[in-house]
């Protein structure tokens, strides 16, 4: 089980919560991916100086100039891999440092929203009439991709919705400055100068141009936001012209290749994400762990059942979900849930692209209440409840502010010992209580 009160949102897109259909993507892992269009740091000042620099300034002039010495330091790694040195050059010459991607890279965590103000905007009535207009748009283009990946073409849609909405918000920041900033900034260098390799061959062979090279903050690409490495192992050249275009106006190749990347991930054809169900009085809300999978009609004879009273079909093997406790909705999720947590490990981002999905088709809102009277925790809280719960003898094992599922079911076992329902949920009401 994932984060459940709360998912964290960093560097929403420029036109995220302004207009009611930008990208959504929440963050909540390291490396995985939100939509931005970032301003970058300004480059020192030609004109003479009277007086001396901020010390921002004088910090970001002092790595604009060690950017440039790792640039030319990994120019014989880039070549050793097989880059050509005109190839590198070109894309490295414009390269800078971008204080606010460093920024944003450390201080993931600096947004929250609980996951039905998360839904709220993600599936808004909006983002349905567009994803709507978009599917009809390009049916032909996504019956050909569903043909093909077996990937329900609701879903590749849902994911462009919140992503991108429909194309409309890609990204503007340069991807390659975004991602030699992260690589010499050294905390997760590794990462990303696989990153920066991956992108300078899409730029050797020619699939697009660094001018083009736009994307997220932290180097998240087109229509659907693949990074340079997931492009390279997904993306697909769908129209036949030769390249792997996911940048260009054209949504061809990124809806077939995020069709691609689902299936290479397991996608499981005819099968759903999941389907929203209720839970009889009495349930054993311990038994809402996600290792805890049987098939629905199993759950059925506990009490688990759809909306409309009837068992869920035996689409495979499922379990209960409950991203805010037993107060909120609850689900049944099956393999395609995980499966697209590869793409995003965030629930709220998961049910999003879902629910949108189901409600792209046809589909109704989602039935369950949820627990709006709650807030969010802070970064600070979720420091601090997992640093009570370990001290109270439920370790959580790390402190690090993840509400993953080592925290859930430290917060399950106190919740026992408290005789409360034990729906993992770490609520504000837990902190409290463990002050």
């Amino acid at each position: 089980m994932r984060a459940v009160s709360a998912i964290v949102l960093a560097g929403v897109g420029s036109a995220g919560m302004a207009a009611p259909d930008g990208s959504v993507r929440p963050k909540t892992r390291d490396g995985g991916i939100t939509l931005a269009a970032l301003a970058t740091a300004p480059n020192a000042s030609l004109r003479p100086v009277l007086r001396p620099a901020p010390a921002e300034t004088r910090v970001s002039t002092t790595h604009d100039a060690g950017l440039r010495q790792w640039v030319a330091a990994f120019r014989s790694r880039a070549l050793a891999e097989g880059i050509s040195a005109r190839v590198y050059d070109n894309a490295m010459a414009s390269v800078r440092y971008v204080a606010d991607v460093v920024r944003r890279d450390r201080n993931q965590s600096e947004f929250t929203k609980t996951i039905w103000d998360y839904l709220d905007t993600a599936v808004s009535d909006h983002r349905i009439r567009n994803g709507k207009a978009a599917l009809k748009k390009h049916r032909a283009l996504l019956d050909r991709v569903e043909k093909r990946f077996g990937v329900d073409r609701e879903i590749v849609v849902a994911i462009w919705g919140l992503e991108s909405a429909y194309g409309a918000v890609r990204g503007k920041t340069d991807v390659m400055s975004a991602m030699a900033t992260l690589a010499y900034d050294a905390r997760r260098a590794a990462f990303f100068e696989a990153q920066v390799l991956a992108a300078l061959k899409i730029l050797q062979d020619g699939h697009t141009t660094p001018a083009r090279l736009k994307g997220s903050w932290a180097g998240a690409m087109g229509h659907t936001q693949f990074m340079p490495t997931s492009w390279r192992d997904h993306a697909v050249d769908f129209n036949g012209d030769g390249r792997r275009d996911i940048w260009g106006d054209d949504p061809t190749d990124a809806l077939a290749s995020t069709a691609a990347y689902l299936k290479a991930n397991g996608w499981r054809t005819g099968q759903p994400w999941g389907v929203e169900v209720r839970v009889p009085d009495g349930f054993d809300y311990a038994s809402a762990r996600r290792e805890n999978t049987r098939m629905p009609s199993a759950w059925a004879r506990l009490g688990v059942v759809a909306m409309d009273g009837r068992a869920v079909p035996d689409h495979g093997r499922a379990s209960v979900l409950l991203p805010a406790g037993h107060q909120g909705a609850a689900f049944l999720v099956f393999d395609n849930f995980e499966v697209l947590e590869s793409y995003n490990t965030a629930d709220a981002y998961v049910i999003g692209v879902g629910h949108l999905a189901d409600r792209i088709t046809g589909g109704g809102p989602i039935r369950g209440d949820w627990p709006r009277q709650d807030r969010a925790l802070t970064y600070d809280e979720r420091i601090e409840l997992q640093t009570r719960l370990t001290a109270a003898g439920f370790d959580t094992r790390k402190i690090d502010a993840r509400i993953g599922p080592l925290t859930i079911a430290a917060v399950r076992a106190y919740q026992q010992s408290k005789g409360w329902v034990p729906d993992g949920y770490a609520s504000l009401n837990v902190l409290k209580s463990l002050r």
